[in-house]
């Protein structure tokens, strides 16, 4: 089979929000249209037809079973456009924007679009498990009496409704207390998360001042900047914050060095070099190669401690070193997650004993970290956060010239991780 080179050509996307405040009454549907709205303005794709659009979101409501391809047939784009949906936890858009480079470097489509969105303000709340089943049998019932007995076997606990919660069905634990445990294993003081946290900030609010996401971020009920970013935060207040998952005094992530729940979408269009050439599209950066990785966290490895396998086994396949990148964008589901990520690269008999490696992968330089700010500054919709993360290096590598490579990295719930090459 013939392959190509398949490019990113933009993203877009509406503002992040802290979930329960501006967006708490739209549903997860219109939010994901909204920024693919946006993206079909911005490339001017109104009525025209992509060859597939992989939509995605991690709490999903069984009334969405056909979620991508009603997005798409309100998003502008001709109705002749397929769509298709994708779940892989925070990785989600991440996995869609690979999928969509797959079938544009095997020739099956010209162009595709990828994208994500997540909402904490519009919960799919599901009936109790007993409650399902006895409505099932009412409606299979024949006969008045098999109808009545069924009726008088309700019980008031039946009604109680079950809200989703964020955490591993395995463990029972959320992401937020397998990361405690994480940062203790690999002894991660609260002062450096602190600091990587106010950095995540900083160089957002920057990159803003700037109008670096003039292009990538577009107005939406009202609002056009995230609404997580504190460009004014300290480290003497992010200090005063108390641990939120381990509430002992050797509890160390807070509300200050986690990314927030979050409500939000976003999405980006992927092309072939002939077709951006003949839609006068920027070609911002090609997809070179990606590695996905799962941890046994039941088994005792860190649940977010997947990025560290599929970054290394990504550099072995394309005969790379950890130090051959010019930016590294490394999801900040938490600051702790990061640096034990970064500590595990570094350490010699983690490399060797789960990476079967010789020696140790290194250090990165960690002014090329997450330069225009991460997901504890600009929040972290699960399924948006890839798609995202895509747009914003694509543009920094351009940007920076070219033969620039960037490194993408993402873990997600279920003990996975995603590693991504790109190249300017």
């Amino acid at each position: 089979m013939k392959t190509r080179t398949a490019y990113v050509v933009g993203g877009a996307r509406i503002p992040f929000m802290k979930s329960m405040t501006t967006y708490k009454d739209v549903t997860t549907t219109d939010l994901m249209t909204a920024s693919l709205k946006s993206l079909v303005d911005r490339y001017n794709l109104a009525g025209k037809t992509v060859g597939d659009v992989a939509l995605g979101a991690v709490m999903h409501s069984s009334a969405n079973w056909n979620f991508a391809r009603e997005v798409v047939q309100s998003s502008g784009l001709h109705p002749n456009t397929p769509a298709y949906n994708v779940q892989r936890a925070c990785g989600t858009s991440l996995e869609n924007t690979i999928q969509i480079a797959h079938k544009i470097s095997s020739y099956q489509i010209e162009s595709g679009i990828a994208g994500g969105v997540d909402s904490n303000s519009d919960l799919p709340i599901m009936i109790s498990r007993r409650l399902s089943q006895k409505l099932m049998a009412l409606n299979s019932a024949r006969t008045l009496g098999e109808k009545m007995k069924i009726v008088l076997s309700f019980r008031p606990s039946d009604l109680r409704p079950v809200l989703p919660a964020v955490v591993e069905p395995r463990t029972g634990k959320s992401m937020g207390e397998h990361c405690e445990l994480m940062v203790k294993e690999w002894n991660i003081p609260r002062q450096e998360q602190d600091e990587l946290a106010l950095k995540s900030h900083k160089n957002a609010a920057q990159a803003y001042k700037q109008g670096f996401y003039d292009d990538l971020v577009f107005p939406y009920l009202g609002k056009s900047t995230d609404g997580i970013l504190r460009d004014d935060t300290t480290i003497e207040k992010l200090k005063k914050l108390k641990p939120v998952f381990d509430r002992t005094e050797s509890g160390t992530l807070t509300a200050g060095n986690s990314s927030s729940l979050t409500d939000g979408s976003s999405t980006v269009l992927l092309a072939s070099e002939e077709e951006a050439k003949k839609n006068n599209w920027p070609l911002l950066a090609k997809i070179v190669d990606s590695h996905t990785s799962a941890v046994d966290y039941v088994a005792g490895e860190g649940l977010l401690m997947a990025p560290t396998i599929a970054v290394s086994e990504l550099l072995k396949r394309n005969n790379l070193k950890l130090q051959d990148f010019d930016f590294y964008e490394i999801h900040e589901a938490f600051a702790g997650q990061v640096l034990c990520t970064m500590k595990a690269w570094e350490s010699p008999e983690y490399c060797k004993r789960r990476l079967g490696r010789p020696e140790a992968m290194g250090k990165i330089d960690r002014s090329k970290l997450n330069v225009r700010g991460s997901s504890v500054a600009l929040g972290h919709p699960f399924a948006a956060t890839g798609a995202k993360i895509v747009s914003v290096l694509a543009k920094i590598l351009h940007q920076a010239g070219p033969g620039k490579r960037g490194l993408i990295v993402v873990c997600t719930a279920g003990g996975m991780g995603v590693a991504t090459i790109l190249e300017s």
